[in-house]
């Protein structure tokens, strides 16, 4: 009962959470993504600003004729705007400053001789209007200028700042919960016997999650049934977002898919046609947390967050789901009847082409073969062979 990887991408996609709205201030809403639209609350630049350092003169002066000029004043930047008091005079203007009322034009201190009191222009072409930065001429009052929608990086905080935006409107990030499963795993600070190993994929899940702006909390439950079934209720109604690691194929020893079932989650799908992370189950609890129980194995846990996870957690949040590929640089047979997820190194041709190498590992289990590769490449099922110079989807981490 195996749906395509296109299948469960569109039912994890379809059923991403609905959209909250929380107001943060603007120097915690980095990473965060808008819910509204920030807009000049003036013109940009809100007056005639000077771009380089020399002498303003009025323009018609220089068309007349003149080439020197009396310097009336200094004039720096902050200082509010002045005007010209004598014709043919000049200011001495500093980057930044308003531009005073009189004069258009502004020559480079390069470009001029200061001596006596007088500037004498040095060049012979002059345009009208050069090395000012005129009122509005990069936004008007009212414009939108970074629209909702979009995850804020330092751009877009600076831009806020510029408008006095102090607060601002961002989505909601969903409770996460991210819980492995097992026995055989320890505490990180444990020393493992010979038959153990260390807890690692909520780690490495939460890591992600992380770097989304999403702060999940980690837990661990052994492998004991009744211990699962009274752990769930409470768990699914704290948290939006539910990822369990291990415990969702065909052994005696796991328990998760019954244990959800029981609790109310309603099962979308388990088992998808792909290498690696097929036992994959996906459900939804009627409280509203979405839960994706994921294959133990570390390299299967790691494929699907990046494959599925993020993908949700981006369209839960409004944010578009922006395919990135790579060219194959060599062949590479797969013959399983799979959509196969190789790891692969990038690398960047000059004309900026994405070359993917594939990373031979040893299988799903080999989480340090993840250190070697860059993404994985997502490969169709349906082929035998693919060839070099082929271009495919990848999942960068």
């Amino acid at each position: 009962n195996m749906i395509t990887v296109e299948e469960a991408s569109e039912a994890v996609l379809r059923h991403s959470l609905p959209q909250e709205v929380e107001y943060v201030a603007i120097d915690q809403a980095m990473g965060r993504v808008l819910a509204q639209d920030i807009c000049a609350d003036r013109d940009f630049p809100p007056f005639d600003r000077v771009s380089m350092d020399g002498i303003a003169i009025s323009f018609d002066d220089w068309q007349a004729g003149q080439r020197a000029f009396a310097v009336e004043a200094t004039v720096a930047a902050g200082s509010p705007q002045i005007s010209r008091k004598q014709a043919g005079s000049c200011f001495e203007i500093m980057t930044g400053a308003v531009l005073p009322e009189g004069v258009d034009t502004v020559i480079r201190y390069e470009d001029v001789s200061l001596a006596g009191g007088d500037a004498q222009v040095l060049i012979a072409d002059v345009q009208k209007g050069q090395h000012v930065h005129a009122r509005a001429y990069d936004r008007r009052q009212g414009d939108c200028i970074i629209a909702a929608g979009r995850r804020i990086t330092a751009a877009e905080l600076g831009v806020a700042a510029t408008v006095g935006c102090t607060r601002c409107a961002v989505y909601r990030l969903p409770e996460a919960v991210v819980i492995s499963s097992g026995d055989e795993l320890v505490p990180l600070e444990a020393q493992p016997l010979p038959h153990q190993i260390r807890m690692s994929n909520s780690l490495q899940v939460a890591a992600l999650l992380r770097a989304q702006g999403v702060a999940a909390d980690r837990k661990h439950w052994p492998d004991d049934p009744a211990l699962i079934a009274a752990a769930l209720p409470a768990l699914l109604a704290s948290y939006k977002l539910v990822i369990l690691s291990g415990g969702v194929s065909a052994g005696k020893f796991d328990y998760l898919p019954a244990a959800l079932e029981q609790a109310g989650v309603r099962k979308l799908f388990h088992k998808v046609q792909q290498r690696p992370g097929k036992p994959f189950w996906f459900g939804i609890h009627p409280g509203g947390a979405r839960v994706f129980a994921l294959p133990g194995n570390p390299v299967s846990t790691f494929m699907c967050t990046l494959r599925y996870v993020i993908p949700w957690l981006h369209a839960s949040l409004g944010l578009p789901v922006r395919a990135q590929y790579a060219v194959l640089d060599r062949d590479l047979p797969f013959k399983p009847e799979l959509t196969y997820f190789p790891p692969v190194r990038l690398s960047y041709q000059p004309d900026g082409c994405c070359i993917a190498s594939p990373v031979p590992g040893h299988g799903s289990g080999d989480l340090a073969n993840l250190t070697d590769a860059d993404a994985f490449m997502e490969l169709p099922c349906g082929k035998n062979i693919y060839l070099a110079g082929e271009k495919y989807r990848i999942w960068k981490w």
